[in-house]
């Protein structure tokens, strides 16, 4: 079989070559024949006349003409090597800097299916934090109707990428081949999500030009610092109440919230400062920044307000689920295996000493109870049914609150896991989404704070940076996010 170097030669390259060549050669045998020739005329031993009369002996003769009859020869053996040599170095730059068919540059190597896995996990985390920006910033506007409906389409192509992730974790499909071509559809869906959302980053900037944003951010400024009173009273009251232990997923919550409405406070300045110097790029970022941080600050304050509120309820909930399990597990005495049985009483032996003993978790009582029920195979009765759903509900919100503001350390994976939650049954929701909150306080742990010294601290910056409303880690944090996709979100920088 013809090599596809060859195949693809020009016919006349070799042609050239020969020509080449033969010119060489020619102008070699030219020149040795120059050189030969004195030679050959010397040998004779005939005496040479001389114009005088006299003569000469032969080997004056050659003497005579060895000065002058060697230097044409030398020219020509010289001029003869100098072009062979031109064409050969001119053939060889030719052939490296050929662009035709006929050469082929050697093929990249194929990307290892490490390289393609590392790949996939940074494109999810990249189209997850361009989802969550765009969701928030699409908070502060009225009217945005198409850069609604792409956030839509974005989220349905995200949510495809993780669910074919998590089929890769969990090993599907099994071969090679299989494997490369599910990482390469993760990146496919991923790279679609932020091309919707850069598509109509433009449409939506139109939108927030047309309304009057600093009074809107300005406006929800004041109210949430206005709450962050009231939030701190209710986690102390609920410490108090059900114990460290039950409020132990939002403990620093409230601190951090006063943190971005400080970083808040200061972009806000500099966008009025902005606007009053007709600086409209640094009004947009001033803003926009500020939008960010506010919306966070709301997420951080909500989770502590609805994490009481969940504890209230599940407090409420656990006596009647402790009633519902008792008679759930007496209808299966006849059925279920003695030793399941065994260990659901052992649990709510357990949970009924905690709630007539002190101060307890209820969403970790009420977990408990849910799970032992399931564990025999029950848990159809409407009580328990409802506890399983809110310990669901409260896991999900957790484990969604943190990684939303602490984005800039959370990897794939626990993302990954709290989409997985976000589609499952209550029962599985809530043990993924539990998990997923490990996986994400666990990369937090490893970032660390990329900003030291009290002056990033005191502005903010460093809390903006790891809830991903800037995304730099020196200076002054990097640019500002924006609705968008990877191409359009750092657009205020």
């Amino acid at each position: 079989m013809t090599s596809s170097l060859i195949r693809g030669r020009p016919r006349h390259a070799t042609g050239h070559i020969a020509v080449r060549v033969g010119h060489a050669v020619l102008g070699g045998v030219a020149g040795a024949v120059w050189l030969v020739l004195p030679v050959m005329t010397s040998v004779t031993q005939d005496p040479v006349p001389v114009a005088g009369g006299g003569t000469v002996s032969a080997a004056q003769a050659a003497d005579g003409v060895s000065a002058t009859d060697y230097v044409l020869p030398l020219v020509a053996v010289a001029a003869a090597g100098a072009l062979g040599g031109y064409g050969y170095v001119r053939r060889i730059r030719r052939a490296r800097s050929r662009t035709t068919p006929g050469i082929l540059s050697p093929a990249p190597p194929a990307p290892s299916p490490a390289d393609v896995e590392r790949q996939a996990r940074a494109s999810l985390v990249l189209a997850d934090d361009c989802v969550r920006t765009s969701r928030e910033a699409l908070g502060y506007v009225d009217g945005a109707a198409s850069a609604e409906r792409a956030l839509r389409a974005a989220e349905t192509e995200l949510t495809a990428a993780f669910a074919i992730w998590r089929r890769y974790e969990e090993g599907v499909p099994e071969d090679d081949a299989g494997r490369r071509q599910a990482l390469v559809g993760v990146v496919g869906r991923c790279a679609e999500a932020g091309r919707q959302l850069d598509a109509k980053a433009a449409g939506f900037d139109a939108v927030w030009d047309a309304g009057d944003a600093l009074a809107e951010a300005e406006g929800r400024f004041r109210q949430l610092a206005g709450r962050t009173g009231g939030v701190a009273a209710a986690l102390a009251g609920a410490g108090e109440r059900y114990g460290a232990a039950a409020v132990a997923s939002v403990v620093g919550y409230v601190e951090q919230a006063k943190d971005r409405l400080v970083f808040a406070t200061s972009w806000l300045n500099q966008a009025r400062q902005a606007a009053d110097s007709g600086d409209g790029d640094g009004f947009r970022r001033g803003v926009r920044a500020a939008e960010g941080a506010v919306a966070q600050a709301g997420v951080l304050l909500g989770a502590v307000e609805r994490l009481a509120q969940e504890l209230r309820t599940a407090a409420g909930l656990v006596p009647a689920a402790l009633t519902g399990a008792e008679a759930e597990l007496a209808g299966l005495r006849g059925t279920a295996l003695p030793p399941r049985l065994a260990h659901a009483d052992a649990v709510l032996a357990g949970v009924r000493g905690q709630v007539t003993g002190g101060p307890y978790d209820p969403l970790d009582a009420l977990r408990r109870v849910v799970r032992a029920v399931e564990g025999t195979g029950g848990g159809r009765s409407g009580v328990i049914a409802a506890g399983a759903g809110l310990v669901a509900r409260s896991a999900l919100g957790a484990a969604d609150d943190f990684v939303g503001t602490h984005r800039a350390a959370v990897g794939a994976e626990a993302r990954a896991l709290l989409a997985a939650a976000g589609r499952a049954a209550p029962a599985d929701a809530d043990r993924l989404a539990r998990r997923a909150l490990e996986l994400a306080e666990r990369d937090v742990r490893a970032h660390g704070n990329p900003f030291t010294g009290e002056a990033a601290h005191g502005s903010g910056v460093a809390g903006a940076v790891l809830g991903g409303v800037l995304l730099g880690e020196e200076g002054d944090g990097g640019p500002v996010v924006a609705f968008g996709g990877p191409e359009s979100r750092g657009r205020l920088g």
